[in-house]
């Protein structure tokens, strides 16, 4: 669909609701008018409310609240969630939630509902982020072209967006669930071990924030020492504390497969322009992130090491930035 511009739309379409419902946290914002950004951000637990609409409920009341005479009724709204779409059912991979888009859209009584992937809307706010939103040890991506954008979160999203003669298109995808593969004989014990505890082992099942102690416990089980179990926060800690050996190997693991995993997403995609790391987990990493082998592992492709060196990879910073893709996706459908 082609980029519409923001002043070109209608005010008759407003305000505008965007949410990016994760497996864990739902955040929503709000659109007044064609002229403003997005405001009265709020993130809700998902865990906390039995589907959407009772989240998106409990969000317009509290708006409705602050804004009093000056509230009005959303017209538009566009929900980002992690989980494919393909159909009027949606059911969420790793939450409770499911929802009939035919039904929320009369729950809320919009005139436009729209529903994506939360990676394809992360996907098209990439043309827009700023520097600021933005960080990396190298040269930011070149917004032209095609990029690509990989996460890990609850789960870990992939998609990509092409820049076009009528704007860009988002490219969605479950990228996040082709099989991982391994990069040095301790990886393929690691991968061994872990594909005698499920039939497939992707990318997501140890790059992720479900994935974390899976990982953790296959690189305790290689090492040949015990470990106690877990949360993805503690190993986070404990490993960028170096105050345990395995925590300390397990973030050393998933920087090094999360570096050749985008390295094979932006072969994929032919993501010339630049890689994006979005996701909760990356961010907590701090400056080891930059310190670790991810770099190193994104490029070592063999006989393409020269064409991945050129591709600047970069951490987004800005947790609101789906948010924005979601805006960009109404844009795209509401003249």
């Amino acid at each position: 669909m082609a980029s519409v511009s923001m002043n070109k739309l209608s005010s008759t379409t407003f305000p505008w609701l965007v949410a990016d419902i994760g497996g864990s946290n739902a955040r929503f914002g709000w659109i007044a008018r064609k002229d403003a950004g997005i405001e009265f951000v709020r993130t809700l637990p998902v865990i906390g409310f039995t589907d959407p609409v009772a989240a998106t409920n409990a969000y317009l009341a509290d708006l409705a609240a602050q804004l009093k005479e000056d509230y009005q009724a959303p017209r538009c709204a566009a929900f980002a969630v992690a989980t494919a779409v393909a159909s009027d059912q949606v059911v969420f991979t790793n939450s409770h939630w499911s929802f009939s888009r035919a039904a929320v859209q009369s729950a809320l009584q919009l005139d436009t509902f729209i529903v994506l992937n939360d990676f394809e809307a992360l996907a098209l706010s990439l043309p827009r982020l700023s520097a600021a939103q933005l960080k990396s040890n190298g040269p930011l991506p070149v917004q032209t072209g095609t990029l690509a954008v990989i996460g890990p979160g609850t789960g870990l999203g992939v998609a990509g967006v092409i820049e076009t003669k009528k704007g860009w298109i988002a490219l969605p995808g479950e990228g996040g669930h082709a099989t991982l593969a391994a990069g040095d004989e301790f990886e393929s014990a690691l991968l061994n071990h872990v594909r005698t505890l499920y039939p497939h082992v992707s990318a997501e099942r140890l790059l992720s924030g479900i994935g974390l102690p899976v990982l953790h416990r296959a690189v305790a089980t290689v090492m040949q020492v015990s470990t106690t179990e877990l949360s993805a926060e503690a190993i986070v800690e404990q490993g960028l504390a170096n105050s345990d050996p395995v925590c300390a190997k397990t973030l050393d693991i998933f920087c090094a497969l999360l570096g050749s995993f985008a390295g094979s997403v932006a072969l994929i995609l032919g993501a010339r322009g630049g890689v994006y790391i979005g996701g909760g987990i990356v961010p907590r990493l701090g400056d080891y992130f930059f310190q670790s082998r991810f770099r190193e592992r994104f490029e070592a492709k063999g006989r393409f090491d020269g064409y991945l060196k050129h591709i600047p990879t970069a951490l987004i910073t800005d947790t609101l930035a789906a948010l924005t893709g979601a805006a960009m996706a109404i844009e795209q459908q509401v003249e």
